[in-house]
């Protein structure tokens, strides 16, 4: 029988291998975006299973594991928001949200004429 926390690092392999796959496959910025979350939680997830681990080996109970873990998901919650915002004024500024090359040069593009 498979005890909780290998069953947890099984679900954090997971997670980060489900992440890395949505990065590399998926071209859209909103796509990519939850699979850095999603390879971010699997991160996390196996930094918890780690620090586990030694408690259960038997040394001495850490705090720091488990206060890296917390600071990391508040700096990855604002990198998220910081993203989807750059996102939506992408969309606001040029009407789409994908960053192909081929997109941006069919674009019409809008210059000022400096003597006018």
């Amino acid at each position: 029988m498979i005890d909780g926390t290998t069953l947890f690092g099984l679900c954090a392999a997971a997670l980060i291998g489900f992440g890395l796959f949505g990065l590399i496959v998926h071209p859209q910025p909103l796509r990519k975006i939850l699979a850095f979350n999603l390879l971010g939680g699997g991160v996390f997830l196996l930094f918890g299973v780690i620090a586990r681990r030694g408690a259960g080996a038997g040394l001495s109970s850490d705090p720091v594991p488990q206060a890296l873990v917390i600071t990391g998901l508040v700096v990855a919650f604002a990198a998220t928001a910081l993203a989807v915002a750059l996102l939506l004024r992408l969309a606001q500024a040029t009407g789409r949200i994908t960053l192909d090359a081929a997109a941006s040069d069919a674009a019409p593009t809008q210059t000022q004429d400096a003597d006018s």
